[in-house]
């Protein structure tokens, strides 16, 4: 299978270490911004051809799918476009950072027929399959999710300590995370959300700090904390509260409630999240299946996310 890699950046190379790791796999093209660093890039993985416009790699030869990871505004305009060139797509989260862009790319699927896939890594980190899993045996009932995202971002920079040439956003991209595995684990639609946020940073316009708050019908609730100007750990840690027994994620490991670790070795095939996402979106196109985290399955975490939107 023929593989287009879409931004060079932290992200497509987070994919680019996974996609190495699954047969029968290669990538042929990557299409990035800035053309030194594509090329560096390129060349680091081995791959064959790059180039700054988007069209120069879909046109490659037997190209059959494209992996979205570049800047977030860029997402939908891209993903409509992959579809018209004919190949499927996987968008890294957020697949979009309004719901009409997101509507948008749902409609294109839907007229091409082609799979559309969210990169909401959640999904398939091991620890919280672990956790699924438990759900939907029925060995678990979540009452409580309580979420912390931290991060310390007070300067446009990327994972890499690089500057951006777009700026993140805590609602439309970390908040995602968090409402899409929420109503994923739940299986339900936040009946009731509330948000409010702290200042706006001067010079990047953003929000700095939000906290949500999310219940759904069963009456399981989750909270949210996020932050730009924490100077501290960073990332996201989850903690399920449940009717028997909380556990603590972090990312691809798993805890219980007084911090001893759980094995995850049974769980999947591999302990990297987001290759576990390729494997999966990969297997969709060989099965000609709709995948964990097509675009429609996520449509509801964009729309509860606009919903939040508007309390602010």
């Amino acid at each position: 299978m023929k593989i287009v890699m879409v931004g060079q950046g932290a992200f497509g190379q987070k994919h680019l270490d996974g996609l190495k790791n699954i047969d029968g796999v290669e990538v042929v093209s990557l299409a990035g911004g800035r053309p030194e660093s594509v090329e560096a890039v390129a060349r680091k993985y081995g791959i064959p051809h790059w180039t700054s416009n988007l069209d120069e790699s879909l046109e490659q030869p037997g190209v059959d799918a494209a992996i979205i990871a570049s800047p977030t505004q860029m997402h939908a305009d891209q993903a409509v476009q992959v579809m018209q060139a004919g190949n499927h797509v996987e968008i890294e989260i957020p697949i979009a950072d309004s719901l009409a862009d997101a509507q948008r790319i749902d409609a294109a699927q839907k007229e091409s027929g082609l799979i559309a896939m969210a990169g909401h890594t959640r999904r398939f980190n091991p620890s919280h399959q672990w956790v699924h899993n438990r759900i939907q045996a029925g060995e678990l009932t979540l009452q409580h999710l309580d979420v912390q995202t931290f991060f310390f971002r007070r300067k446009n920079i990327n994972l890499e300590g690089k500057p951006r040439s777009w700026t993140d956003h805590l609602l439309w991209h970390h908040a995602c995370h968090t409402v899409d595995l929420f109503q994923y684990q739940t299986g339900e639609t936040a009946s009731a959300v509330q948000c409010i946020e702290g200042p706006h940073h001067p010079e990047l316009g953003i929000a700095m700090d939000m906290s949500i708050g999310m219940k759904v019908p069963s009456g399981a609730i989750c909270t949210l904390t996020l932050s730009f100007n924490n100077d501290g750990p960073q990332g996201t840690f989850f903690r399920y509260i449940c009717d028997n027994g909380t556990y603590i994620a972090r990312y691809d490991d798993l805890f219980d409630g007084k911090d001893n670790p759980i094995d995850l070795s049974g769980v999947a095939v591999s302990m990297n999240g987001i290759e576990l996402q390729d494997r999966e979106f990969i297997a969709a196109i060989r099965e000609g299946r709709e995948p964990n985290g097509a675009v429609a399955q996520v449509l509801p975490a964009m729309e509860t996310l606009d919903r939040l939107e508007q309390c602010l």
